[in-house]
């Protein structure tokens, strides 16, 4: 695969764990100068943060067994549990929540695709969705840190979200 190829295994990997470090102490930043102290953000920085550290490639390659992307897709649905529940105690969210609900929702699904792909349909040829799959991964993890610093509705995700929930919800008599 193309990335792996070009920048390594281990760096990529390490550059998310790295990125989802930086912003949470971004994170602890702001929240020191009282800005968004209400709000989601830094915990869910750090969930993030503590998510992605403890499924790095580096760790996956210490355990004992090997991981496969079923064990991927359980971090992120742990994850998103987490932040769920982060979301009904402290009852307010950030713009950057739905990024984060939304990306690892992404993941999740890749994951369980290619887990099917690899272990239930015994492919061990590469092809266009195993490209497909580390591009969205990648792109959906950068997403998600720019997010969690820059903690606006860039992609317009939310108008999206709110249009929608208009059209579902209005009744016109």
């Amino acid at each position: 695969m193309f990335l792996t190829e070009f920048f390594g295994l281990f760096s990529l990997s390490a550059f998310v764990m790295w990125a989802f470090l930086m912003a949470f102490f971004f994170n602890i930043f702001v929240y020191s100068l009282g800005v968004k102290r209400k709000t989601t953000l830094l915990l869910s920085s750090f969930v993030m943060m503590v998510s992605y550290t403890a499924t790095d490639y580096f760790y996956t390659w210490l355990s004992y067994y090997q991981t496969t992307y079923l064990d991927w897709a359980l971090h992120d649905i742990v994850t998103v549990s987490c932040l769920v529940a982060l979301f009904f105690v402290i009852k307010k969210t950030t713009p950057s929540f739905l990024y984060l609900l939304i990306g690892l929702f992404i993941n999740t699904t890749f994951f369980i695709l290619m887990y099917l792909d690899v272990y239930f349909y015994e492919n061990l040829e590469p092809w266009w969705f195993w490209s497909l799959y580390q591009f969205t991964i990648n792109i959906i993890d950068i997403l998600m840190v720019v997010s969690l610093i820059v903690d606006r509705d860039f992609l317009g995700l939310h108008m999206v979200k709110s249009k929608l929930i208009n059209l579902l919800f209005s009744r016109k008599v």
